[in-house]
């Protein structure tokens, strides 16, 4: 039923180009390459979807019925157990999930792996039939050292929720804090907006604000405990006013933010107590990046360019410069430790997250070859000149932290 369910979105998304075969003919259709049946493989360091002749390059991340994940973006594929896997030129991946390598003996399995897989010819085209005997599964590259830290659970807290109207879409997330600022995230949603795209009415906004509310309510949160902050970034955008418009038919105030109070508190939210005399924040947002770090208590904030500053016709070099100077500005002491956060920060962790674990520490910024796109491209530009002008060796992605949830602990 799952098969068939992803068949047909596959074929709606225009990426299953024939019928598929029935189930008794399904692995000799597979075998003998005639296009019955869909195979994921990487082409020229791309996730694509092969049909027999056809291919058709992939999107966005898909879940196949066995729960193993699908990464367009790093042309990995995460199998059910959690191993994460990535696919070389020449691999492929089935519907139902199976793995066949074209040479997976120099990867070595985990200790507790189940899953086979089996090797294939050199090429794609001609898959040989699988050897009787199945090798062990294979693990992902070695990563930097886990980050342990574990932040205090609230105890009686209080749900807040929030919307973050930002540059890129609307994001959705819902805490429990206590009176002592201690927070949990309890549900958290990210949307895509075509507002800033100017392809929304003010109809579209309204609709789609509704349906946010509406889940916070009917995940307990009290109406006056829900509140809306539109981006330093997004409020740059003529477009916020539909935005604004469309709370203020619904009744609900708007909080703007500047850069340098996004900054502050985005530091609030990332920035650990127990690092705050050793750690700094960067937020990466797609308008602006926030380099952020307490002295004496007080917030220390400065703001430079966004991961979509190509979109400006900047050079990386000029970028590189201006981030530096703005870097450089964090003290000695301070540097032993970044947390960083925003959109392209969570693709790199994502990369080499283990598990489900709360934070990730990131590789260096050379060592992520396998992402691609101009928006990754430049992250990764302000990245290494972060790393450049602080020297700081550990950067920490948070999951669960955004400038939003400073905004409620600062409530």
């Amino acid at each position: 039923m799952k098969s068939s369910l992803l068949s047909s979105l596959l074929l709606a998304a225009g990426l299953l180009v024939a019928s598929a075969a029935p189930a008794s003919s399904q692995k000799r259709s597979a075998q003998t390459g005639n296009g019955s049946l869909p195979w994921f493989t990487v082409v020229n360091k791309t996730m694509v979807v092969q049909t027999g002749a056809t291919t058709k390059t992939l999107e966005k991340d898909v879940t196949l019925p066995n729960g193993s994940r699908v990464e367009y973006q790093t042309q990995s594929v995460v199998l059910a157990n959690g191993t994460r896997v990535r696919m070389k030129e020449g691999d492929l991946l089935s519907l139902n999930g199976e793995l066949i390598q074209k040479s997976p003996a120099n990867v070595a399995p985990p200790a507790d792996a189940t899953a086979s897989v089996v090797p294939v010819a050199n090429s794609v085209a001609n898959v040989m039939p699988a050897p009787a005997a199945p090798v062990a599964a294979p693990v992902a590259a070695p990563v930097a050292a886990a980050f342990s830290y574990h932040s205090e659970v609230p105890v009686n807290g209080k749900l807040r929720g929030v919307v973050e109207l930002g540059a890129s879409g609307f994001n959705m997330f819902i805490i429990r804090v206590d009176d002592k600022r201690n927070w949990k995230m309890e549900k958290s949603e990210f949307g895509n907006s075509l507002v800033m795209e100017n392809m929304a009415t003010e109809e579209d906004v309204r609709a789609g604000l509704k349906s946010y509310i509406g889940k916070m309510l009917d995940f307990g949160v009290p109406g006056r405990d829900i509140h809306f902050v539109v981006s330093s970034g997004a409020a740059l955008s003529e477009n916020t006013r539909r935005i604004t418009r469309g709370l203020e038919a619904l009744k609900y105030v708007v909080t703007t933010v500047t850069p340098e109070r996004e900054g502050a508190l985005g530091l609030r939210a990332a920035l650990p107590e127990a690092y705050a005399k050793k750690g700094f924040v960067m937020d990466m947002g797609s308008a602006n990046s926030k380099i952020s770090w307490y002295v004496d208590g007080q917030p220390r904030v400065q703001d430079t360019f966004g991961s979509k500053y190509y979109e400006k016709n900047v050079d990386d070099a000029t970028v590189a410069a201006a981030v530096k100077a703005k870097a450089a500005q964090v003290p000695a002491n301070l540097r032993g430790i970044c947390f960083i956060i925003g959109g392209v920060p969570y693709e790199l962790a994502k990369a080499v997250r283990q598990g489900q674990e709360t934070y990730t520490v990131l590789k260096a910024p050379t060592e992520y070859p396998q992402l691609s796109g101009a928006k990754i491209k430049s992250g990764l530009n302000i990245y290494q000149a972060l790393a450049e002008a602080t020297g700081c060796q550990q950067f920490v992605f948070g999951y669960d932290t955004n400038f939003t949830i400073g905004y409620l602990l600062s409530l």
